[in-house]
């Protein structure tokens, strides 16, 4: 009986790798992710294990999966440019805005020194610290705590990524960013929806610093709660 059970459990491993290894190489890779290193860490992180069971048979699809109520996972390629446009190194240390269940910090922590996710919903908060214990990321943290606010008493990060799409961020939170730090979103603008880099930098010593963006590929996923016009203030 326990031979049967490993031998199923092994199985089902073996099966997860194989799919994950066809999403990078179907999906993500032909779509110009070319850095080793995002690919392996997306490699490594069974993504099927943080959404419902009812969504684990369509967890690989390329598409936003809703996750909760408002709330997506956003969708492989898309995630995978965002990331990779990060340009996240092994000393970075990264603020993952509306991760939900976990899956973007459980990828972000195999390539960053430490990840602080903030998560305003208390059920997905608790879901993400239990995942993320499960999957062994031990520099990474949740905090419960209002999305559009970020963590400013954890900062300055050297990386920002935003799990959805934004309209407006506040300038509070561009403030997060470290000199040359770099914030990673979906920008909804004028009904044109991009994946675009933001990054922090200055004229010299002393100067006041400025933030540039750059404009990365056409995606569209859902807004994140927070960051409509409505609900908080313009670039």
């Amino acid at each position: 009986m326990m031979r049967n059970a490993a031998m199923s459990k092994a199985s089902a491993e073996d099966s997860s790798k194989a799919v994950r290894l066809a999403m990078i190489e179907g999906q993500i890779r032909p779509n110009r992710v070319s850095d080793e290193r995002v690919l392996d860490a997306i490699r490594t992180v069974p993504r099927e294990q943080f959404v419902p069971k009812f969504l684990r048979g369509v967890a690989y699809l390329d598409e936003d999966l809703e996750i909760a109520e408002g709330r997506y996972l956003m969708e492989p390629m898309v995630f995978a440019r965002l990331v990779m446009a990060a340009d996240i190194k092994p000393d970075d240390v990264v603020l993952d805005i509306g991760a939900a269940t976990g899956y973007s910090t459980a990828v972000l922590s195999r390539l960053a020194e430490t990840v602080v996710t903030v998560e305003e919903d208390a059920d997905l908060a608790g879901k993400a610290s239990t995942k993320l214990s499960e999957q062994g990321c031990d520099n990474a943290v949740v905090i419960e705590g209002k999305l559009v606010v970020g963590a400013p008493d954890h900062g300055p990060f050297d990386v920002i990524v935003i799990n959805g799409a934004v309209e407006t961020i506040a300038d509070s939170l561009m403030a997060q960013l470290a000199d040359h730090g770099r914030l990673v979103c979906v920008r909804q603008q004028d009904g044109v929806s991009r994946g675009v880099v933001f990054t922090k930098t200055s004229a010299g010593d002393g100067a006041e610093k400025a933030v540039g963006a750059r404009e990365l590929f056409d995606a569209f996923t859902p807004v994140l709660p927070g960051f409509s016009k409505k609900e908080t203030f313009r670039f």
